[in-house]
Parts: C-alpha cells; sequence; structure tokens
C-alpha cells in the first residue's frame, strides 16, 4: 500500500510539473530559433568583427540584448556576454564555410537538470550544421551558451583521423630518429674533442752522455830536485859499477808503477 501511494504520488507531482517544464521548454525552443536567425543576421551583415573588436563580454551580452529586444519586441530575454562571445565567433568561422544559411530546421529541446539544450539544425549553400543553445531551467530563461557546429560526412571524418594518426605517428619516428643520432654522437663526439685538444708538447729525447776525455797526468820535472838527482845517479853508479861522473842525469821520469813493481 505505501508503495502504491508513493507511485501515485509521484505521477501527480511530475505531471504538475510537467506542464510548467514544457512551457519553459516552448519558450526556451522559440528563443532558440529567434537567436539563431539574429546572430546570423548579424554576421552575414559583416559588424562581427566591430562587435568583438570594440565591446567586451558584459558589453556584447547588452547590446544583444537590447538588440534582440528591438526586433522581436521582448525585454525580458537575457543572456550571457561568452554565450553571445561564443555565437558569434563560432557563426563566423562556421559561415566561411557554409557561405550562408539558407534554411533553419525545427528546434528540439532536451531537460539536463539545471539547463534545458535546444539544438537547431542549419542547413547552407556549401553545407550544414547544427546550433547548439543551453538556457537556464528557471523562469528567467538566460541563454549561458550558443555554438555552431558543422556536420562532417564520414569521409571527412576519415581524412581528419587520418591525418592525426599520420602526424602521431610522424612525431614518434621524428623523435626515435633524433634519439638514435644522439646515440651515435657518442663515438664521434670524444674525437672531435680530442681534434680540438692542445697538442701535448712532445718530450724531446735526453741528449747521449759524452764520454769523458781521458784525463792526461801532466809529467813531473824532477830534474831540479839535486838530492834526489845525486840519489839516483848514485844508484845507477852503483847498479852499472862505475862512478858518479862518468854520466850526467837531464831528465828523471816517473816509471809505470805496474813495470816498477815487476823490477
Amino acid at each position: 500500500m505505501l508503495t502504491c501511494v508513493f507511485v501515485l504520488t509521484a505521477c501527480g507531482s511530475e505531471e504538475a510539473s510537467s506542464e510548467f517544464q514544457q512551457s519553459k521548454e516552448t519558450s526556451a525552443r522559440n528563443r532558440a530559433d529567434q537567436v539563431v536567425r539574429l546572430t546570423a543576421a548579424l554576421v552575414e551583415s559583416d559588424n562581427v568583427d566591430e562587435m568583438l573588436g570594440n565591446y567586451n563580454n558584459i558589453e556584447l551580452g547588452d547590446l544583444f540584448a537590447s538588440t534582440y529586444a528591438q526586433y522581436y519586441s521582448d525585454a525580458s530575454f537575457m543572456c550571457q556576454g561568452k554565450a553571445v562571445n561564443g555565437a558569434l565567433t563560432s557563426f563566423k568561422s562556421g559561415l566561411d564555410t557554409m557561405v550562408s544559411i539558407t534554411e533553419f530546421g525545427t528546434p528540439t529541446s532536451v531537460v539536463d537538470d539545471d539547463t534545458i539544450i535546444v539544438t537547431i539544425p542549419v542547413m547552407g549553400e556549401k553545407g550544414n550544421g547544427s546550433v547548439e543553445l543551453i538556457f537556464t531551467n528557471d523562469i528567467y530563461l538566460e541563454m549561458t551558451s550558443c555554438t555552431l557546429n558543422l556536420d562532417q560526412t564520414k569521409g571527412q571524418l576519415m581524412t581528419r583521423a587520418a591525418l592525426n594518426t599520420l602526424l602521431g605517428m610522424g612525431t614518434v619516428f621524428v623523435v626515435l630518429i633524433l634519439i638514435s643520432l644522439i646515440i651515435s654522437a657518442f663515438g664521434v663526439i670524444p674525437k672531435i674533442q680530442e681534434s680540438f685538444a692542445p697538442k701535448k708538447a712532445e718530450i724531446a729525447p735526453a741528449p747521449a752522455p759524452v764520454p769523458a776525455a781521458p784525463v792526461v797526468e801532466e809529467e813531473e820535472d824532477l830534474s831540479d830536485d839535486m838530492e834526489l838527482v845525486a840519489v839516483i845517479a848514485a844508484a845507477i853508479a852503483a847498479y852499472e859499477g862505475t862512478s858518479v861522473e862518468g854520466f850526467q842525469v837531464r831528465s828523471i821520469r816517473r816509471a809505470n808503477t805496474k813495470n816498477w813493481k815487476r823490477a
């Protein structure tokens, strides 16, 4: 019984809120259609660059709201400046491809918690797209976002995916090639450093030792030593068996020691 009571209560409250919610969604879809048409007209009139260059987001919001009130006699419209900036920028970029919008589709809405998301398909001369607008889910229905998104065919999506894949793989291969070059340069760097390093001074070989000149002993002249002369003369005279007067000592030389010892 309690389960049934809760189910009935929930159903009753959902029905009561759905009527109010449907009215808000209807108002959001109507405003979205008017916003898209007004934005397209502003972009096609070539006033976008002036508006984006001369006004900040707050001023853009006020300017767009006043323009909307003049066009549709609705002074209750509210919008955020960043939403207007995004709408003008995306429409300008999208119309460069679509050239112009030739047809506006039927708006559809989805409730997502505290927001109402409205989508409007648009057709152009050279392409199609869709505009997504987000409103607050309250009595003010303030526009917080507006963006034109171009539709892309499967071929365009595949081409973009292929380009992204090639770009990613190309980047990886370039990095790998650079790493391999850096590693291979490790063997060349020491040789380059050696070529630029100052050469070591060559050490000259030490000169061969010069043999010492033989020392020539000067002979000592002992002929002036009268005592030595007399002794030697007496010794010779005794050895010869003659007298000292029979010979004269003119010079005295030191004999070789070895020969003297043998004698």
